[in-house]
């Protein structure tokens, strides 16, 4: 295998491990200049051909997280839980 068809492959396993609107949590950032508060939560947008995760963070934010290099995991099924009760919650009630 060659050094390409491997990171390919690494490539592939990113795209479907973390598909489009996974929910993750930021930990650390590597070496970014400007990185993102630890604890931050993000929504994947997408991950390119070397498997660069591509993420909208909750603070406005938009960056590429780079596993190995940066720390992250995604949501946990009750963190998602309560975000979908908080999001209910704040929804505007229609008033007679």
């Amino acid at each position: 295998m060659t050094e390409w068809d491997r990171l390919h492959k690494q490539a592939q396993i990113m795209k479907e491990r973390y598909p489009t609107g996974t929910r993750i949590m930021l930990l650390q950032m590597g070496s970014d200049p400007r990185p993102v508060e630890p604890n931050t939560k993000a929504t994947v947008v997408a991950v390119d051909d070397i498997g660069t995760i591509h993420c909208d963070f909750d603070n406005g934010r938009g960056l590429g997280i780079v596993p190995g290099e940066d720390s992250f995991r995604t949501l946990t099924d009750e963190e998602l839980a309560e975000e979908q009760t908080v999001d209910e919650s704040e929804a505007p009630t229609m008033g007679m």
